[in-house]
């Protein structure tokens, strides 16, 4: 059975409950449903409960260059998971416009029938050679996970955080991958979290171990593309390897997989304000580009509105505007339709995530081993 988070009333994470129990907590004016920025549904006690123990709960990441898995699992239950959108690709495109901009502003302001010596080269303002620099599309996909696991500490009560590492082949001298995962463990630290390392060799044994499914779709937006290996690297603090003498080993200990809520969770693709558009306009003009402020009070883009049109009400995030009208768009960035400003509703402003929750596959993601 799935499993609600639980906050205490002064909003610490208590033990998750069954949803049954949660029902009758708010039938019966005990609780009351409250917000996260990931969107989970979650209840909050309006009275002191009676004890505040919990189990041991552990959070799995299984980092990627494209996506990511996460899992909140205990010995007895999945608690959660979420597969995450990366914005490697769109950063790197974003940064490689920028430099294009930046070579052709120095192209128009620089005279070149002037001397060498005498021309307007601007000096460096500093010095920006400095080791372990972190790529920002790498840098950018592990604050998307650590941003996600800080919302998931205010809900479920967990300390204990395992990420799968790799190690770069060859005779490289520098893996930017590695610098990122090096980086992301030390935020980890940092935030008040133990972080447990886990090479990839060991999720794949104890995945087959535990008889779960996985996905060859890399970009399926399913829990048996990513979040599965969040699993097994959680319950790798519940299972140890042992190795039997002259045969192979085996693992003691044990987890029960049930169903849970899962979450696909991306950035809005909002562009950064620039200065100007690469190409000019009519009469050489260059207009300005990107920005979240719209032209109607109280909207910015990536807002969750309710619009309303012919009597029919549609549920998104602000993606854009005109003089009258506002965009809306689903969770996947395709917009449902322009809406007049007047009937575009704001129901939460941006936090900078899109979350799009529902519950885990219950054929082939449950089981007891």
């Amino acid at each position: 059975m799935i499993r609600v988070p639980v906050l205490s009333p002064k909003g610490k994470p208590l033990m998750p409950a069954k949803a049954s129990r949660v029902r009758r907590w708010l039938k019966a004016g005990k609780a009351k449903v409250v917000h996260n920025d990931l969107g989970i549904f979650q209840v909050q006690l309006t009275q002191p409960p009676s004890g505040e123990e919990t189990q041991d709960i552990v959070a799995g990441i299984d980092p990627g260059k494209l996506f990511t898995g996460i899992a909140i699992q205990s010995a007895k239950t999945t608690l959660f998971l979420a597969h995450l959108k990366l914005v490697f690709k769109n950063v790197t495109k974003r940064m490689h416009q920028r430099a294009m901009m930046r070579r052709g502003r120095r192209g128009r302001r620089i005279n070149r029938k002037l001397p060498f010596d005498q021309r307007s080269h601007r000096q460096h303002r500093f010095n920006n050679r400095r080791g372990n620099k972190i790529p920002p599309s790498i840098r950018a996909n592990k604050q998307l996970a650590l941003r996600v696991i800080q919302e998931l500490w205010r809900v479920y009560p967990f300390q204990d955080v395992v990420v799968e590492v790799i190690k770069a082949r060859g005779d490289k001298g520098f893996s930017p991958a590695m610098v990122g995962q090096y980086w992301q463990i030390e935020q980890l630290e940092q935030a008040g979290y133990t972080v447990h390392t886990q090479e990839g060799w060991h999720t794949s044994t104890l995945r087959q171990y535990l008889g779960l499914p996985k996905s060859k779709n890399k970009a399926e937006e399913s829990p048996a593309a990513h979040a599965v290996d969040g699993i097994c690297l959680a319950a790798s603090q519940f299972m140890r390897y042992r190795q039997i003498k002259g045969r192979s080993g085996t693992f003691n200990g044990g987890i029960t997989v049930t169903p849970c809520q899962f979450a696909v969770i991306s950035r809005p693709p909002i562009c950064r304000r620039q200065l100007h558009l690469m190409i000019k306009s009519k009469g050489g003009l260059r207009r300005n580009y990107g920005g979240t402020v719209t032209r109607h009070s109280g909207l910015r883009k990536g807002d969750y509105v309710k619009a309303e049109k012919a009597g029919i009400r549609w549920y998104g995030y602000v993606s854009g505007d005109t003089k009258t009208k506002v965009s809306v768009s689903d969770a996947n960035w395709k917009r449902l339709g322009q809406f007049t400003a007047k009937k575009v509703q704001l129901l939460q402003r941006n936090t900078g995530l899109v979350s799009t929750v529902g519950l885990s596959n219950l054929t082939t993601l449950s089981g007891t081993v």
